[in-house]
């Protein structure tokens, strides 16, 4: 599985998210989507909808992956992130990775994403990924870390990863 053996050279553990994480991970969910800040309208009613997608991200979660494992990122004993992981039968799902902003952009998220790869290799798993167009940064990380285009839609991208580098073919 995934655990802190990935970052035994790092600054970076995880944890398993605990209920009283979840004022953070409402804070770095409202980071992410900066998105969700540029709507028009009053600033309450805006609070009331990004509070309101966090929520929709939870439960979708919870329905479409109820295994998921939801972590608390800490470097140096802070919290610094948020990452749900679904390790299903066949394929892992990388469903949010999310870092508040101090820490962007220093390679933690590539960090992450190769402990990832290297539990969905151990597992002989491929990785999956979704990434919102509006966020090219995290495209671009994913497409340099060997993912390739699965699907497109309008607003996101089905990113995979195999561990070989190359889909596995069924033969019938």
């Amino acid at each position: 599985m995934f655990d802190n053996a990935a970052f035994a050279s790092s600054s970076l553990s995880m944890r398993p998210a605990h209920a009283m994480d979840a004022p953070f991970l409402e804070r770095l969910y409202r980071s992410a989507r900066p998105d969700l800040q540029l709507l028009d309208g009053p600033q309450d009613q805006r609070e009331a909808l990004i509070a309101q997608q966090y929520g929709v991200m939870q439960a979708g979660t919870a329905t479409n992956h109820p295994n998921a494992m939801h972590f608390v990122v800490e470097k140096q004993g802070g919290q610094v992130g948020g990452l749900i992981v679904d390790f299903g039968a066949n394929v892992v799902h990388l469903i949010y990775l999310a870092l508040i902003p101090a820490v962007r952009g220093q390679g933690l998220g590539r960090e992450l994403v190769r402990g990832l790869q290297q539990a969905a290799a151990r597992a002989h798993a491929p990785l999956t990924a979704v990434v919102w167009r509006s966020n090219p940064r995290a495209r671009q990380l994913y497409i340099e870390l060997g993912f390739t285009v699965e699907s497109a839609q309008p607003a996101a991208e089905q990113l995979v990863w195999y561990p070989d580098a190359r889909p596995m073919v069924v033969v019938q």
